[in-house]
């Protein structure tokens, strides 16, 4: 699983024209899932996105976390993150888990971060979304479970 953490004062999604989530301070999340994740690595990568230190401290440090900070998580998926891009000029999806099988996993994530975490809001899988963002710092950062 690849989950592109951007560090946000403020984020939110859309659908249609309406917003179907949006946070203030916290993580936009953006979420790919490959053929080979489980929900071993899905739990993996959430404890991660939970305590991987991205937001300062009283020094100015990256030393506190999104849940130390208690701000929002916003989760995307973004099936995109897990092309494949070393040849050529096209990206290739051939490791990218199929919709069905990706969804579910999905929502085992987004699932598993509303219990784990207060502040949880999310976009759709497989719609058309908008993502509109300000990225804090900017602050951007790849994790791979």
């Amino acid at each position: 699983m690849l989950a592109l953490i951007q560090r946000v004062s403020s984020a939110s999604v859309s659908i249609g024209g309406s917003v179907v989530g949006s946070i203030n301070n916290g993580l936009l999340l953006l979420l790919g899932i490959e053929k080979e994740d489980t929900l071993q690595h899905a739990d993996r990568l959430l404890q991660k996105v939970l305590s991987y230190r991205v937001f300062a401290d009283a020094d100015g440090k990256m030393n506190l976390s999104l849940s130390d900070v208690q701000g929002g998580l916003l989760v995307v998926s973004q099936f995109t993150l897990a092309a494949s891009t070393d040849k050529g000029l096209r990206p290739g999806f051939s490791s990218a888990k199929p919709p069905a099988e990706a969804e579910s996993l999905y929502n085992y994530f987004l699932e598993s971060a509303q219990a784990e975490h207060a502040l949880v809001a999310a976009g759709r899988f497989g719609a058309d979304m908008q993502v509109a963002l300000v990225n804090d710092g900017p602050v951007t950062f790849l994790l791979k479970s």
